[in-house]
């Protein structure tokens, strides 16, 4: 038998749910309001009491309203947020399992993609996201049997909102983390984000792909295509994610595609530059817009990532010249419709130089001695002091290392290029000298 204060509490349960079904869209949102205000951070024992037992039957209101709600999104912030106090709340799994049972992550997933719901909203179902996707295994993998990850990478692509976008690369780290079924799915997702329009996007899903290589371990073939194309971006917080990447990346089965690909960014093709010398022909204001071009920003990025592969680690050094980058740079250096270009791949050249003496032998003689000193006295400014017709030599260079080192041989290259090395390293680069011989 009930006691009296017991009655009293079931009465009042049943007030306040009554006043919940006959109440309209203004009187809701106030009963969320108060909601909110009085129970955010409370456990699910201390919801159950504030209830009389019978949180559920609230929850299940919460749950039933948002369902038939949320495509007018009609206080759905505020009805999120409820939702959210009970999947929070400690020792909160029953509530959970409820919110799962009725549909809740298609809901959820839904809401990412509705073009009329505020950007508020759809921050609060990332964040119930989260919630769900941090109670466990299982959670994780049912968000992705819901085509979760797809939503969720669109809505990132998408999202005007740098908060809410970084709220969905909380989301994908914990997607990655812990869920071997389907972790390869995320991380195809994230590749498949590089290429969007959104700078904020790119860099979150640079940052999360950091995180990610490691777990999965191997590597997906198309990441190498996507990461240089990110080094056309004009943003700067981009590019460093790219090159933080690449420096990742070098260490796995892609290593000798990245640094090809690298070497062959530092020469556009004659396709790209012919198609801007016929811009150029037809409208004199593309000259304005030529140091934004993608090429040459990705021939800049590519030259800064070379110094930076190059100074942390002598063997891609080594493998760089074999793949003909000292060419490359000097060809860098030659564009003057790109001072960055020319600026970063001196900088890049100088390393180069000081490492092997060479490379400083045959930059010396194509350069000649005059352009050679100024190098020498001050690499960044050089582009500022070289003429066009220094710039020609430059950009037309045909500077061979990997070619003297084969005609010298073994012997000659190992001693005057490398100095004394370990078996090891020996027989690493001899590796790449045989196969650079092949195909000369």
């Amino acid at each position: 038998m009930t006691s009296i204060k017991e009655q009293a509490a079931i009465s009042r349960l049943l007030s306040f749910l009554q006043e919940w079904d006959n109440a309209g869209k203004v009187a809701r949102s106030h009963i969320l309001d108060k909601f909110i205000e009085t129970n955010q951070g409370k456990t699910a024992p201390e919801l159950e009491q504030e209830f009389s037992q019978g949180a559920s039957l609230f929850l299940v209101r919460l749950t039933t309203s948002l369902r038939i709600t949320y495509m007018t999104d009609s206080y759905l912030e505020k009805l999120l947020r409820s939702i959210g106090i009970f999947l929070s709340a400690v020792s909160s799994n029953r509530y959970l399992i409820e919110f799962l049972e009725v549909g809740g992550v298609l809901t959820l997933l839904e809401i990412l993609g509705l073009e009329k719901i505020k950007e508020e909203a759809k921050k609060e179902s990332v964040k119930l996201l989260q919630v769900i996707a941090n109670s466990g295994r299982t959670y994780k993998e049912l968000i992705c049997e819901s085509y979760g990850v797809r939503s969720i990478a669109e809505f990132l692509a998408k999202s005007k909102s740098e908060e809410t976008q970084e709220e969905v690369q909380v989301l994908l780290d914990s997607l990655v983390h812990g869920n071997p079924k389907y972790q390869n799915q995320v991380y195809k997702g994230l590749i498949a984000l590089l290429p969007c329009e959104s700078p904020k996007a790119q860099q979150l899903s640079l940052q999360t792909l950091r995180t990610a290589q490691p777990i999965i371990g191997t590597t997906h073939p198309s990441i190498v295509d996507c990461v240089l194309k990110v080094l056309g971006t004009m943003h700067l917080e981009v590019q460093y994610e790219a090159i933080e990447l690449i420096k990742d990346l070098v260490g796995y089965d892609v290593r000798q595609a990245l640094l090809k690909g690298l070497v062959a960014l530092l020469i556009p093709s004659v396709k790209e530059t012919s198609k801007l010398q016929a811009k150029i022909l037809s409208d004199p204001s593309v000259l304005q817009l030529t140091p934004s071009l993608p090429m040459f920003l990705q021939q800049a990025a590519a030259a800064k990532a070379i110094g930076v592969l190059a100074r942390n680690d002598m063997s891609i050094a080594e493998e760089l010249l074999y793949l003909r980058v000292v060419r490359g740079l000097m060809a860098a250096m030659g564009n003057t419709d790109h001072s960055n270009s020319q600026r970063l791949a001196s900088l890049t050249l100088e390393c180069f130089v000081q490492m092997f003496p060479l490379v400083a032998e045959h930059v010396r003689k194509c350069m000649g001695e005059e352009l050679y000193q100024l190098f020498l006295s001050n690499a960044e400014d050089l582009y500022m002091k070289i003429d066009s017709i220094q710039a020609d030599i430059l950009a037309a260079n045909t500077v061979n290392v990997t070619k003297a080192l084969c005609l010298h041989g073994s012997s000659y290259s190992m001693n005057t290029l490398y100095g004394s090395r370990d078996s090891a390293q020996m027989a690493y680069l001899t590796h790449f000298e045989e196969d650079v011989e092949s195909k000369e």
